[in-house]
């Protein structure tokens, strides 16, 4: 292992503006450690405003994109990296952008087959003021991921969530509103376009909340998922058909809800630059598949090289750990 990114320059780019800066900086850091034992010179770059004058003075040979959410994840700084002509990890502008805006993506996933949530975009203001849709249902910014200002609201509840209405909101002047769908939380990492495995998440809090998804015993991961064979094939295709969907390449974890008396399966949405981080999932499900995260550190970066400069214009994939020529 030792070696292979010898003599290559990787930028790492983490923390970055958005409410998910905190996740992203324990990303980047995972993902950083491995590249430096991978062999690769790292520069650790919290990405500010300034980050095309920052990226033009470094030259690294390709970017590791660990940032999370908006600007980050939205296709803002993939758009500074086609600019610049840098090689980057996971999606291209179009995908981030895609994926990122909630209501968008559901259009595009539908039209192409996948089953998504109902519901649709509100103003923040009358999902606080009055019920949108008959509870249960789920009140979630469109452009946000962490499960950052998401809220359940159950049957029988007597008001809407006012969170949404107040001043200090910052997630957007409209909001998505789905109805809540009962059963078990499903997630999916496609690689190169090919579905690893299904997880089945167990929260400990009885919501997997961004407390669930990071915090230490928040949830457990169960690998492969207590679902009949022909089911969770069903939730690998799935999240093949959206991945292809979305025009996403590289690494990216499909959320999926499914109710095992129905057996239903209905695909929440798609996150482009799935969380590297401990308890991450994609990370998980790639040591399932006998893939160490070290191992998956390098292909994502080897991947990056491979589509070459200006966002992936050069589609031959060379040798592992080398660089276009």
């Amino acid at each position: 292992m030792s070696g292979k990114l010898a003599g290559h320059h990787v930028a790492v780019l983490l923390g970055g503006l958005s409410s998910e800066r905190e996740v992203s900086l324990v990303s980047g850091k995972a993902c950083a450690d491995a590249l430096e034992r991978l062999g690769a010179r790292v520069t650790r770059v919290d990405a500010g405003r300034d980050l095309a004058q920052v990226l033009a003075n470094l030259k690294p040979d390709v970017c590791f994109n660990a940032l999370h959410g908006e600007w980050g994840e939205d296709g803002c700084v993939q758009g500074i990296l086609e600019t610049l002509a840098i090689p980057y990890t996971h999606c291209g502008v179009l995908a981030s952008a895609l994926a990122m805006d909630k209501a968008k993506a559901k259009a595009v996933l539908a039209a192409a087959g996948v089953t998504v949530p109902g519901g649709g975009l509100f103003n923040r203001h009358d999902v606080a003021r009055d019920h949108v849709i008959p509870p249960p249902y789920v009140v979630k910014p469109n452009a946000e991921g962490s499960s950052v200002g998401v809220f359940i609201v159950m049957e029988g509840a007597n008001r809407p969530p006012h969170e949404v209405g107040v001043e200090s909101w910052t997630h957007g002047e409209d909001v998505m509103v789905e109805p809540f769908i009962a059963g078990l939380e499903l997630a999916v990492a496609v690689m190169d376009g090919v579905a690893q495995a299904v997880t089945e998440i167990v929260p400990t809090s009885g919501f997997y909340d961004f407390e669930a998804k990071y915090g230490e015993g928040g949830s457990q991961h169960l690998i492969p998922a207590r679902m009949p064979k022909d089911d969770y094939d069903k939730a690998l295709r799935l999240a093949e058909r959206a991945h292809a969907a979305l025009g996403c390449r590289g690494v990216t974890r499909s959320d999926l809800r499914y109710d095992p008396v129905k057996r239903d399966l209905v695909l929440l949405e798609v996150n482009t630059q799935p969380g590297m981080t401990p308890t991450s999932l994609a990370p998980e499900q790639a040591a399932h598949q006998g893939v160490s995260f070290d191992d998956l550190v390098f292909w994502i970066v080897e991947d990056a090289y491979a589509r070459g400069g200006a966002g992936g214009r050069t589609q031959n994939r060379q040798p592992s750990g080398q660089k276009p020529q």
